[in-house]
């Protein structure tokens, strides 16, 4: 780690302008709305140049570390409580533009990974969605590389069945005998 000396305004905007993107993403997955991703975000570079010594040359993994305090802070507090927001742009077109069949299996993922406990959906989106690897999700998590892999094993594994579980059965019956 530099010393503080050498992590001045320089450092901390350059910090700032490769990650500021990527929080309030992470943000926007965990948060009722753009305002309250923005507002975690500054709120994790407020920490992270309160702490800048302690902030290592990979800082993605430490930002998200701090972003997970701030959020699970945030719903202690019940200031922006839990909501799962889209896991694809395709929520965000109007309901008229999209194709229900290109919909429903985003809407299956969604279903299947509510009804996980918070542990298995955090490692998953850690992995999914912010592309974290494994390694670096356990550093998110406070945890080892190898307590993280299981748990991602153990996460898809249950997503897997419950995405089983809320499948469609469908009738292999030709079409004409359903008359």
């Amino acid at each position: 780690m530099k010393p503080v000396g050498e992590r001045g305004e320089d450092w901390f905007t350059r910090l700032y302008a490769t990650h500021y993107p990527d929080i309030v993403r992470y943000g926007l997955r965990r948060l009722s709305d753009a305002d309250a991703a923005a507002e975690l975000a500054q709120d994790v570079f407020v920490v992270a140049w309160r702490r800048r010594s302690e902030v290592p040359e990979r800082a993605l993994p430490w930002l998200y570390t701090v972003a997970r305090h701030c959020v699970a802070n945030r719903w202690r507090h019940g200031r922006g409580l839990p909501t799962l927001l889209p896991l694809a742009e395709a929520d965000q077109v109007p309901a008229r533009l999209v194709d229900p069949d290109a919909l429903a299996p985003i809407l299956d993922l969604r279903r299947a990974l509510r009804a996980l406990p918070e542990v298995d959906q955090e490692i998953l989106r850690l992995v999914g969605w912010e592309d974290l690897s494994v390694g670096d999700a356990a550093v998110v998590l406070g945890c080892s590389r190898s307590a993280a892999a299981v748990r991602l094993f153990r996460a898809r594994r249950r997503l897997r069945s419950a995405l089983a579980a809320s499948a469609p059965v469908h009738d292999s019956r030709p079409a004409s005998a359903h008359v």
